[in-house]
């Protein structure tokens, strides 16, 4: 299995990658970078876009556009247009911010939250809570938080074909299985399924077509490891950037995995001896994924 740089993004923390079939094209956010890329896999046409805030998520919506968490909003927006607040998960929590978001399979937008780490220049800002929790979002704006605020930096968000839930929280070194029941919208019964695994960090996921997680490994973990449901390692793939953070199947018969990373807290002496950093990868063999739910 290989693993090569598919597009030099110079992000400052790429996240959030889906695949859009219809475009044939890529889309992520740079959370410190303060933009939106649009990536045509054939050809590499690129756009970029704007934002009023760090933006820290984005999906895709059935009537088209996207849904994109800022730092305390959730927002509807167009290439080219405003950003449309559509809720706020947690308007009495200033100290916090929005961090991983995904498009459930039930086309609910679900958002975690974590204590702020950002400076308003985009510079590392010093954490000293565990205060983030996660919400759903269903399309009429009703939002339902689902866990306590008791997790660090939250991450990983992957729902398994027989009714499981995976999360992640970065600071704890662990990733959680939970029991979710989609006619109530609950979650219950967490396990822990990895904890204190030796390369790097846990940050951004996504499941395959065979409900494995690939879990991207920051914090110098160099690698996406593939878990199954049970917390077992069945593959571990090197990459040549230290901080991969997000990941999701595209191409054509969605069997390329495409890995955004970061050069967050990095000195300019490594980036000057590691330009690499920051940029999206390929890996070709991780097997096949299945297509990016839509919101609404």
């Amino acid at each position: 299995m290989q693993a090569a740089v598919f597009f030099e993004a110079r992000d400052i923390v790429g996240e959030s990658i889906v695949w859009s079939s219809a475009e044939k094209a890529l889309y992520w956010v740079d959370i410190g970078g303060r933009r939106i890329h649009r990536l045509e896999i054939a050809g590499h046409r690129h756009d970029t876009w704007p934002t009023p805030d760090f933006p820290t998520s984005i999906g895709m919506r059935k009537d088209g556009g996207f849904v994109v968490g800022l730092c305390q909003d959730v927002c509807f927006w167009q290439p080219d247009g405003a950003f449309e607040v559509f809720a706020v998960p947690e308007p009495d929590l200033p100290g916090n911010r929005l961090n991983e978001g995904r498009v459930a399979p039930d086309g609910s937008f679900w958002v975690s939250t974590m204590q702020n780490n950002l400076n308003a220049d985009g510079s590392p800002k010093d954490m000293d809570l565990r205060s983030g929790a996660l919400y759903r979002i269903d399309p009429s704006g009703g939002i339902r938080r689902l866990t306590p605020n008791t997790y660090g930096i939250t991450n990983t968000m992957g729902w398994t074909s027989d009714g499981y839930f995976l999360f992640a929280d970065t600071l704890a070194n662990e990733i959680y299985r939970f029991a979710y029941d989609a006619a109530t919208n609950s979650l219950s019964d967490r396990r822990t399924i990895v904890k204190d695994f030796a390369r790097g960090l846990p940050d951004g996921s996504c499941l395959d077509a065979e409900d494995h997680l690939w879990n991207c490994r920051v914090v110098g973990g160099c690698a996406v490891v593939q878990f199954d449901k049970d917390g077992k390692v069945l593959q571990l793939v090197e990459l040549p950037v230290s901080w991969p953070t997000s990941c999701t199947f595209g191409g054509d018969d969605l069997t390329i995995l495409f890995v955004t990373s970061a050069r967050f807290t990095m000195t300019q002496d490594h980036l000057a001896a590691h330009p690499q950093e920051g940029s999206l990868l390929a890996v070709e063999g991780a097997g096949r994924g299945v297509p990016e739910p839509k919101f609404g």
